[in-house]
Parts: C-alpha cells; structure tokens; sequence
C-alpha cells in the first residue's frame, strides 16, 4: 500500500481498509507544539502578572485607559492563575492528555480574552500573545487527538 493511501484509509484497490491510529503523522508535531506553546504562554502570563503584582507603575495606560477598569492586582492575579493552569495544561497536551486539550483551548481563548482587555496597557505584548493563543488552538482543535492514539 502507498503511503498516500495509507493516510486516506484505503487500499491500492480502492477499497476502505481501518485506519493505523498508531502510525505518527507530521501533525503530531503541532501538537507538541502546542503543548509547548501553552507552557511557554502560561510562563508569559506568570512574569506580566507578577510585574503587574509588584510594579503598579511599569504599565502605562493613555487617558482612556483600560477596556475594563480594574485595578492592576486584580489583573496580576487573573494572569497569574491563568499562566499556572496553562503551564499544567502545556505538560498534559505534551503527555496526550485529553483533558488538557480541552483546558488548554478554553485557556487559550481565555488567555486570548483577557490580553484583549489588557492591550491599552501594553498593547506589543498582548498582541503577541492573542496571536500565540490561536496557534493554540487550531492545533489542539484540529490534531490534538492524534498525540492521544499514539500514547495509548
């Protein structure tokens, strides 16, 4: 059988046969990725929460200022439990964990949620990280169960 029709499920005869589950494809690269991507994001999230925690002043914020009004401990505690939840989630997406995947997608969407909130107070990083959320969650979305098939 081609490597081709191997990866639709069917034989050089056309006819369907049972997909490998086991066979590792390039996807589960994105995957891994991901699984890193949330662990270095939840790492992101730990260090702008803790700059908001300790240094009130480091964030500047125009007249308008922020698209929530809170004050900037509240927002230090929310990035930081996001970022401890994301740096768990990223191992457990890298270990196949189902229940990873679908707390690292509500995270990533979360996380990507609240930067949008937080962008007039530094909108560089924000914008980074909204963009690396939803790299996020295509790859979780789309490929993550092929890391699962291969672990069990």
């Amino acid at each position: 059988m081609t490597e081709a029709a191997h990866a639709r499920g069917t034989s050089e005869t056309g006819r369907f046969t049972a997909y490998d589950e086991t066979r590792r494809t390039g996807w589960v690269g994105w995957v891994i990725f991901a699984g890193v991507m949330m662990f270095m994001l939840g790492c992101f999230e730990v260090i702008a929460a803790l700059v908001a925690l300790f240094e009130d002043q480091y964030y500047l914020v125009g007249p308008s200022g922020l698209v929530v009004s809170v004050d900037y401990t509240a927002w230090g505690w929310a990035h930081l439990i996001i970022g401890a939840v994301a740096i768990c989630a990223g191992a457990g997406v890298m270990l196949g964990q189902t229940w990873a995947r679908v707390i690292g997608i509500i995270l990533a969407v979360v996380s990507a949620v609240t930067n949008m909130a937080f962008m007039a107070a530094y909108p560089a990083w924000s914008i980074l990280l909204i963009a690396l959320d939803v790299i996020v969650v295509y790859a979780l979305a789309m490929h993550g169960g092929e890391v699962t098939s291969i672990e069990s």
